[in-house]
């Protein structure tokens, strides 16, 4: 049973949101993403992912407990790797908590957390691959995000940082079709110059990026050889249009002011709270229906599988165990 006492705060750094922000962009070349605002949520979710899982294996290597990484995950995540602690995988469930009271709420006393549940996705429990002394540890990532176009405008006027995104449509970022984009060209309908990042794969599906310097209503051909595209990445809020075009494609694709999102992930700290087993957690688990309230979620958007917070193993005993098991490895 864990207790207050037993949640463990990590320092948070930018860096942290730009290597997640990093990942996430990398992403919408291989899974796919549902157009509109939907997308900025989903990348903002996975950002705050890394953010955690980059913190946590900071954590593991300052307190010198020992852990390796492992093999990277299917392709469907690109160079996302998973550790091992004592020999068994361990999987870090991280939850992005961004409503403002919540937050207040758990500055003032974190134990306010034991009022939530430990969630997995049912989905990703029953796959393939899990042994029963897997490690599913759960963690909260507590930061301040800018979900409508007013709250981006108020970040960028307050000079916080910021990273304007533009998902491009499912047919360019992965198209059915391997072919060069040949001739592709940009357009910025901007009073100023405008400068951009596009992001997507080659002939061979490495990542790809480039960085445009984009003259007022001036057409700019790329030169490196795209053959899909999963986003634009603006440095400043483009007040104008921006046009992108290639044969292959046969229209031009049109990026309006309203289209870029925020997805900048304003990090105010990280809580790891405990864990389970895989088979402990398969035991004491309840399925939760899809549209279920819970303490991370308005509505949750699968079926999950439960387990109240508070039941979950405290970390110190286990981190004590996996320096144990090290010393005696190499005796």
């Amino acid at each position: 049973m864990l207790s207050p006492s037993d949640l463990l705060p990590l320092p948070y750094t930018p860096d942290l949101t730009e290597g997640g922000i990093a990942y996430a962009c990398r992403s919408l070349t291989c899974t796919f993403h549902r157009p509109g605002g939907a997308v900025f949520d989903r990348l903002r979710r996975v950002a705050g992912g890394v953010v955690v899982d980059v913190a946590f294996r900071r954590h593991l290597a300052e307190q010198g407990i020992p852990f390796d990484v492992l093999s990277a995950t299917p392709f469907t995540e690109p160079d996302r790797y998973e550790i091992s602690l004592g020999g068994h995988r361990c999987y870090v469930q991280s939850f992005l908590l961004t409503r403002r009271e919540q937050i207040r709420a758990v500055h003032r006393e974190p134990g306010f957390l034991l009022q939530s549940q430990a969630l997995i996705p049912l989905e990703q429990f029953a796959g393939e691959g899990h042994n029963s002394q897997d490690i599913h540890l759960f963690a909260f990532l507590l930061a301040l995000t800018t979900p409508s176009q007013i709250d981006t405008k108020k970040a960028i006027a307050a000079c916080q940082p910021f990273h304007l995104i533009h998902s491009m449509p499912e047919a360019w970022a992965q198209p059915r079709t391997w072919q060069p984009l040949e001739k592709l060209a940009l357009k910025s309908e901007c009073e100023e110059p405008l400068t951009v990042e596009i992001g997507g794969m080659d002939a061979m599906r490495n990542f790809l990026t480039t960085p445009l310097e984009l003259p007022p209503r001036k057409r700019l051909a790329v030169e490196q050889g795209f053959y899909s595209l999963g986003y634009i990445h603006a440095r400043s809020q483009p007040e104008a249009r921006l046009g992108i075009h290639s044969p292959v494609r046969g229209e031009v694709h049109l990026v309006h002011p309203h289209e870029w999102g925020n997805i900048w992930v304003y990090g105010m700290g990280i809580l790891l709270a405990g864990y389970l087993t895989h088979e402990e957690f398969r035991r004491k688990a309840h399925v939760l229906p899809i549209g279920s309230r819970t303490f991370q979620y308005e509505r949750t958007k699968v079926k999950n599988l439960a387990v109240p917070l508070a039941e979950l193993r405290p970390l110190g005993p286990l981190f004590e165990r996996v320096r144990t098991w090290e010393v005696g490895k190499k005796t």
